[in-house]
């Protein structure tokens, strides 16, 4: 019977073209779907009407007069290649919604035959290719949206067509094309969204016809490569604009002043060139209804005015070169951040900014005095950051008392005095930051009862009150006296820090009632006595070194690194040789004895261990035996091992050099393992240290050394070890990418092999069953954040797909603390390093000129994806860290790994990063300057610009260079040698041999250019360029005309 239907429902479609029902079963053909499998579920022959017609009980499909007017299929997890063209000859179609769903394809040109389509909506899927011209043809369109995929090319001409179009979004793709030609196009457009494309040029003038000026509200053209000046003649009068937004480009010049759009509400331009002074309209009580005003990122100078606006609510103009004084007056401003200018003069100016303002930002600026001890003053502040400034005097009491406020940061400053008790009674207070000062006297936390003390687990009225606080950063102050045993009943703390000061006495007990704690530092003080036990299991970081503490520290910090105990504290002792995994066998049986007498006790100890002993010899005995008998067949049976190859070492055995890590941060591929609700089935389990042969090495041997260090025999071959299943897995296993499933089975039976070492961890290359190889990073213990913040983390960088960057393909969360893994494909190359370093013993072809320049292309490319794309730092960004790519010769491709991986860290592994950046010549001198400092996109381009000078010299950025004493480094070297017209004496002398071919290659020009664009890089951080700059300047070296000759110094001025 269904058989009949189908074949009358075909039959009644029109004669001259497929039915719309032909058309569905066309188009569902190429797509599969996960849960909850509504399409599957009601896309059959059997829900159709028998009298046939449209199948208008199919989810997502509506119909009039028998045929399709809308098929809507948002968010339903679709996967597949969708043609689109099967459903073009649906003359009725009004509406196609395909949003949020994995489907991908190209639109053909035939996406233009769609007589009646009004809404088409295609965002956050994966489709590419380029727009075609022909879906301008779709006159009646009113709404289209290609948001979110990764269409490329430039955006066609034609769009004057559409002349009902009023929403457009293109945003979040590859989309090139000039800026005001294309926006010039639209008609009657209200809401146009270009952001994050690759828009170039600039909006210069809008003609005074053009409908565009009466139309559009809503215009973001953030996040392209504009340049030049914005409406630099006249401002165009843009009737209904209420929202424009142009951040994160490259635009210059004065910043316009939009006089006269009074509907104006949302101006953002931050992070573009603009100078100049601040327009004071923006600022002024007028008829502009602007409410949120960015301008932070740029070069504005000159002073900031006393606000008269009555309708601005948030002001931000941080980042700038702004002077003066503190404005007298906000006006009405709810949130202002003037952070990181150069403002000066007296803090007390803001006590007549009034009760509207309820959040402040005055950090990194040169501002003195303090605040006066006055009440009533900010009845709304929830926040009030004035970090690393110039205050002096006594925190006044009265900051304490303001009703509203939630967050307090003086840290960096120059207070001193006692610490207001106001701050520790205070009903919402939830962050106090207060380090780098001169604070001294004890912490004046309020006892319940005065003079009485208190029990671990007594409640109190002001545990109550004061659960709001959750973070408490006194470090680096003078304060002494001994930490209260109310430190207790701040139940909701999760950070505590009042490192190097000179506090005395023991660790309260009552410290174990905090368990929201996630960071204890107690480090540098006069502590005495024991670890309390229980102490939080929230804990990721953990420091109580250079004290004086004594006894076992408790089994559940043991999972923390030696540095968190020492130095300092000779007399505490650790007990590893328990069990890094928790109680086993031994613990039970000296519990069991714990009363038996010491002699008797001893004697069985004896006896068992000699026992092992004589079973041990046995054991070698008949292994030699046996191996005589079997070693002609060894190399076939050892075959299926990976070999004796390092990640990093394409022909050899041999492990990079020692300081120089193997690790090209791709992080720890597993396969996907058997799942049932996102649980492993089996358990992961790598030999124990003792386990493991001379010669051999464990993941867990990173428990027991530094990061770095080696065993005697792994310089003359890489370990291998067999990852064994035991009986259950007890971990989750999280696969980013859907392209290539793995099960935990085949991960734990994969052999594996360690391929280098890093700050982070170490890392292993795993060979699964079917030959696919993988990465996989096996975190370091301590410092990792907890479990949410690290899922979360790691999810969003496994978003990160470009051509020059290594992509995350899954991670893995076990049971126990160690067992932090991340991982990604395994590629058999050679980092940058060895390339410019160790090409000759490793026999690699040493680099061109033109190579140089393509790898730093290569590389740049790669951050300025992550820089204006995904708004991110790479962090970690050295020449190890960028993989080296044969494709075909003499072309080369540069990838990028350990991206971004201080967003997993705790606050000591982000800092053991930042160090070992310093150790190896990539950390900023602004770092330096800061007790936190955390990788951004200023000490990014700082890194990108030693690398660049490590492709130009052939030296390692930590490499001593120079006779000279005053000169520390690399970076220190050739800036000297460029200031004294000597630059030619610091190029590699593999260019310089390279001479003649250079010359002919026209890379003579582009050697001296890219020292140019090296040394703007490695300028004080305010100078730096941005990563977009960057790029651009050094595609442009490569596109340059041949140079004559080669010639590598700057003429004499």
């Amino acid at each position: 019977m269904q058989i009949v239907i189908v074949m009358i429902l075909l039959f009644v479609g029109s004669t001259d073209g497929k039915s719309d029902f032909e058309a569905l079963l066309e188009f569902k053909n190429g797509i599969k779907e996960g849960p909850p499998g509504r399409l599957v579920s009601s896309w059959n022959t059997e829900s159709l009407p028998e009298s046939g017609g449209c199948p208008s009980s199919w989810y997502g499909i509506q119909c009039s007069g028998g045929r399709i007017i809308s098929i809507t299929l948002s968010g339903m997890n679709l996967v597949g290649e969708v043609n689109l063209s099967a459903l073009t000859g649906m003359e009725m179609l009004v509406n196609l919604s395909l949003s949020h769903n994995h489907l991908s394809g190209i639109l053909l040109p035939e996406a233009g035959s769609f007589k009646s389509l009004e809404f088409l909506d295609l965002s956050d899927n994966s489709f590419v290719g380029g727009i075609p011209a022909a879906l301008t043809e779709i006159e009646s369109l009113v709404y289209l949206n290609l948001s979110l995929n990764n269409f490329s090319g430039r955006l066609p001409a034609g769009f004057r067509n559409l002349w009902k179009l009023a929403y457009l979004d293109l945003r979040s793709n590859g989309i090139s094309g000039d800026v005001e030609r294309s926006l010039l196009e639209l008609q009657v457009s209200v809401r146009v969204d270009f952001s994050r494309n690759a828009f170039t040029g600039s909006l210069r003038s809008v003609p005074e016809n053009s409908s565009l000026l009466g139309s559009i509200q809503y215009l973001n053209i953030s996040h392209n490569k504009l340049s030049g000046e914005l409406f630099p003649d006249v401002m165009p009068l843009f009737d209904s604009l209420e929202v424009f937004d142009a951040s994160h480009n490259q635009l210059e010049g004065q910043v316009p002043a939009f006089n006269f759009i009074v509907s104006l509400r949302v101006l953002r331009l931050r992070n573009n060139r603009f100078s100049g002074s601040l327009p004071e309209t923006f600022l002024e009580e007028s008829s502009m209804t602007l409410g949120d005003l960015d301008l932070s990122n740029n070069q504005l100078e000159g002073p900031v005015k006393s606000i008269t606006s009555g309708t601005l609510i948030s002001l931000n103009l941080s980042f700038n070169k702004l002077s003066g004084s503190l404005p007298l007056r906000v006006g009405s401003c709810a949130s202002i951040d003037l952070s990181s200018n150069m403002l000066s003069g007296n803090l007390s100016r803001v006590r007549d900014w009034g009760n509207y303002v309820e959040a402040i930002d005055l950090s990194s600026n040169s501002l003195e005095g303090m605040l006066p001890n006055e009440t009533s003053l900010f009845l709304r502040l929830a926040s009030f950051k004035v970090s690393n400034n110039s205050l002096h005097g006594e925190l006044p009491f009265v900051l304490g008392t303001y009703p509203e406020l939630q967050a307090i940061d003086f840290s960096l400053n120059k207070l001193y005095g006692s610490l207001p008790s106001s701050l520790f009674t205070s009903l919402r207070l939830s962050e106090v930051k207060l380090s780098g000062n001169s604070f001294t006297g004890s912490v004046p936390l309020p006892s319940s009862q005065v003079g009485a003390p208190m029990a671990a687990s007594a409640p109190s009225a002001y545990a109550v009150q004061n659960y709001s606080l959750t973070h408490l950063d006194l470090s680096d102050n003078s304060l002494s006296g001994s930490l209260p045993a109310v430190i207790g009943a701040l139940k909701g703390l999760k950070l505590l820090n009042v490192s190097r000061n000179n506090f005395s006495g023991i660790i309260p007990p009552t410290i174990s009632n905090l368990h929201s704690l996630q960071s204890l530092d107690l480090s540098g003080n006069n502590l005495v006595g024991g670890i309390p036990s229980g102490i939080s299991e929230e804990l990721v970081a953990f420091n109580v070194s250079y004290n004086n503490l004594s006894g076992i520290v408790p089994h559940n910090l043991l999972r923390f690194p030696n540095s968190s105990f020492h130095p300092g504290n000779p007399l505490l002792i650790l007990p590893r040789d328990f069990s890094l995994n928790g109680p086993n066998l031994g613990d039970e049986r000296r519990r069991e004895h714990h009363h038996m007498k010491p002699l008797i006790r001893n004697m069985m100890i004896v006896g068992f261990v000699g026992a092992i002993f004589v079973m041990i010899l046995l054991s070698l005995l008949i292994y030699y035996r046996t191996s005589l008998v079997r070693e002609r067949g060894k190399n076939a049976d050892q075959s299926k091992f990976p070999g004796n190859k390092s990640l990093v070492t394409q022909g050899g055995a041999d492990p990079p050099p020692s300081g120089l890590p193997a690790d090209h941060g791709v992080i720890l591929s597993t396969d996907k393992p058997s799942v049932n609700n996102g649980k492993l089935e089996s358990t992961m389990d790598f030999p124990q240290p003792d386990q493991i042969k001379s010669g051999q090495q464990s993941p867990l041997s990173l428990f027991a050394s530094s990061p770095y260090s080696r065993d005697e025999n792994s310089s003359e071959q890489p370990s291998i070890f067999k990852v064994r299943s035991p009986d259950k897995l007890a971990g989750d296993l999280h696969l980013l990418d859907s392209s290539f499933v793995f099960t935990a089975e085949e991960l734990s039976r994969a052999p594996a092999e360690i391929i280098g070492r890093s700050c982070h961890g170490t890392t292993y290359r795993a060979t699964l069953d079917g030959g696919h190889v993988l990465a996989v990073k096996w975190l370091r213990e301590g410092i990792t954040k907890g479990r949410k913040e690290f899922s979360r983390e790691v999810k969003k960088l496994g978003n990160i797909r470009h051509p020059n960057i290594i992509s995350l393909r899954g991670y893995y969360w076990g049971p126990k603390d160690h067992e932090k893994l991340i991982i990604s494909d395994y590629f058999n190359a050679e980092c940058l390093t060895l390339h410019l370093c160790e090409f000759e013993p490793r026999k690699l072809e040493p680099l061109s000129p033109t190579q140089r320049l393509g790898i730093a292309i290569d590389v740049a490319r790669g951050l300025n994806y992550l820089h204006n794309q995904r708004a991110i730092p790479h962090g970690n960004l050295k020449s190890t860290n960028i993989i080296i790519i044969t494709q075909q010769a003499p072309a080369l491709n540069a990838l990028l790994s350990d991206y971004s991986l201080h967003r997993i860290m705790n606050p000591a592994g982000m800092a053991e990063q930042v160090l070992n950046a310093g150790a190896l010549g990539y950390r900023p001198p602004e770092f330096a300057c800061t007790s936190k400092p955390c990788p951004s996109l200023k000490s990014d381009v700082y890194a990108f610009g030693v690398i660049l000078l490590e492709l130009l010299t052939g030296k390692n950025a930590g490499e001593i260079v120079s006779g000279n004493p005053s000169l520390v480094d690399l970076t220190d070297w050739v800036k000297l040698l460029a200031s004294e017209h000597r630059s030619a004496e610091c190029f590699d002398k593999v260019i310089l041999e390279a001479g003649g071919d250079a010359a002919a290659e026209g890379t003579a020009a582009a050697m001296e250019g890219m020292l140019q664009v090296a040394l703007r890089c490695i300028r004080p951080a305010s100078e730096r360029p941005e990563m977009g700059t960057v790029f651009e300047d050094l595609r442009a070296l490569a596109a340059a005309p041949p140079a004559p000759t080669l010639y590598m110094t700057p003429p004499p001025s």
